[in-house]
């Protein structure tokens, strides 16, 4: 990684760290936590997580790190939007775990041109080796196939696939808050080796994207909490650009 991006980052990590907590991590902890447990002790999840494990890398910011926290959040989402987990039955279960398993698998074709619908064949293939149903795998990979922003989205054929769908786009966007600014930003750099001069003249035009997506979350979860991480990303964003302005202008 170019010199320049490592003090960047290391800047970002320190404005990150002084901003609060989002509030969903308060206000929805028992969903959380619940989404968390599940993630640790499913079988299925658990052989998905080992072939995941094997085959993702850094490479463009959405490895593995970044798969882990999309599924966990996934997951909550699933669990709030059902109730909260206060009444567990076989059926929310199932909507964890398949959530989950579009988590694990969302970027697994990130490298590639059109991933998103990349990821969906892949997983569609992948997920019949596994104790899933056919409608299982077709709401897994149809979910998968639409979790890009600002791309055309294919309507869910059942509700409980809109379901999938729906968290796993408001997961994957709660990145585009603090997590974009101490991980992903700096993996796609260092992956594009993108010049830090053509990276700052490009910031604005990428602030721009953060303000669209506020307003595209999808589940009611999503909705209530997806544009506070957007909003404390914006922040972290242009105070960051300031301190590239003044600090860093003469090496650029």
């Amino acid at each position: 990684m170019d010199p320049v991006y490592i003090q960047l980052r290391e800047r970002a990590c320190r404005i990150v760290s002084a901003c609060p907590l989002p509030r969903f991590y308060r206000d929805c902890a028992d969903a959380c936590a619940w989404s968390r447990n599940f993630y640790a002790t499913d079988p299925v999840i658990a052989r998905l997580r080992r072939f995941v494990t094997a085959k993702l890398s850094d490479d463009f910011g959405h490895g593995l790190r970044h798969a882990a926290k999309v599924t966990l959040d996934a997951g909550a989402l699933v669990v709030a939007e059902r109730g909260g987990g206060r009444q567990v039955d076989g059926g929310l279960a199932a909507a964890v775990r398949h959530v989950q398993c579009a988590g694990l698998l969302h970027d697994i074709e990130r490298v590639r041109p059109d991933h998103a619908r990349a990821g969906a064949d892949f997983a569609q293939r992948l997920l019949k080796q596994f104790p899933l149903s056919a409608r299982a795998v077709e709401d897994i990979s149809s979910a998968i196939g639409n979790h890009e922003a600002f791309k055309e989205v294919i309507a869910p054929a059942t509700a409980a696939a809109g379901l999938i769908d729906a968290c796993l786009y408001d997961a994957d966007k709660f990145r585009w808050g603090p997590d974009n600014f101490t991980d992903t930003i700096w993996n796609m750099l260092a992956f594009g080796r993108v010049p830090p001069a053509v990276f700052v003249r490009h910031y604005p035009r990428g602030m721009e994207s953060l303000e669209r997506i506020r307003g595209t979350f999808r589940s009611s979860t999503g909705r209530r909490y997806g544009p506070e991480f957007i909003e404390i990303g914006i922040e972290i964003g242009w105070r960051l650009y300031d301190v590239i302005l003044d600090e860093f202008a003469p090496v650029l």
